[in-house]
């Protein structure tokens, strides 16, 4: 199995916020596009691998900070991501500290889900 994670979707409470917040703190655009007649919001992605998306209120669960969490690549931009992170009107929950592969860290969204961020350097 090459991948166990092929796609997530986050949650949220007002999608266009969502949206902003997240192509803030990471410094790129989420795409929004209509697919099967429902506007969504895709992370940036290059290539093969997991991807996800940004979804509006009532599909799927609602936003949450106790459910699954899910660990967005930020490599080699960490600090700069967490820099941006309160401005764009979250939180840092967890600061970010050393694991074996590189640091995590985990924010608070605008939507109260908790992300977390991930990077090898």
């Amino acid at each position: 199995m090459a991948n166990v994670i092929v796609w997530f979707d986050v949650p949220t409470l007002d999608f266009d916020r969502a949206v902003k917040f997240y192509s803030d703190i990471l410094a790129s655009p989420v795409r929004v596009q209509e697919y099967e007649g429902q506007k969504l919001g895709f992370f940036p992605m290059e290539g093969e691998g997991s991807g996800g998306d940004i979804v509006p209120p009532g599909i799927g669960p609602k936003p949450s900070a106790d459910g699954t969490r899910v660990y967005l690549n930020c490599d080699g931009k960490l600090d700069a991501v967490l820099g941006r992170v309160d401005k764009a009107g979250g939180s840092v929950v967890t600061p970010p500290f050393q694991i074996p592969d590189g640091r995590i860290a985990v924010i608070s969204d605008t939507e109260g889900n908790t992300v977390g961020l991930h990077s090898t350097t």
